[in-house]
């Protein structure tokens, strides 16, 4: 048996400002207030893994989506984070373009945004055929 088919995955994600972040998280998410850890990360439950923002002065520098959430209804996810200020973004590329926010890419369709940090996220729902 390999023990990592049963551990907790943690999402590491730098941020330059950790309250600001907290802020989009709990406030711009709606994810409840997670715990400090004593080496500066912040972590929040979120399903069964855990989101861990860690201050890092420089930041971000991934051009790729660093974390997605699997969401039932992605209109009306949107619906919700777009009142809670979160901007979407919109592409028109060949072989990805958004319509509403939302590109259907195979199996799934998906959104995307960024944190106030820089890192793209996602929100997709998994299409059933």
């Amino acid at each position: 048996m390999n023990a990592l088919n049963h551990a907790q995955v943690t999402c590491m994600l730098p941020v330059k400002d950790l309250a600001r972040a907290r802020q989009f998280y709990e406030q711009g998410l709606g994810l409840e207030a997670g715990l400090a850890k004593p080496d500066g990360k912040f972590v929040y439950r979120c399903g069964g893994t855990e989101l861990a923002l860690f201050p890092r002065p420089e930041g971000t520098k991934a051009e790729h989506t660093a974390l997605s959430f699997r969401v039932g209804d992605i209109a009306a996810s949107i619906a919700a984070l777009k009142a809670r200020g979160v901007r979407f973004a919109d592409y028109d590329f060949p072989g990805l373009k958004t319509v509403e926010h939302v590109c259907v890419l195979g199996a799934e369709k998906a959104a995307w945004f960024e944190d106030t940090e820089g890192n793209i996220l996602c929100l997709h729902e998994d299409l059933d055929f």
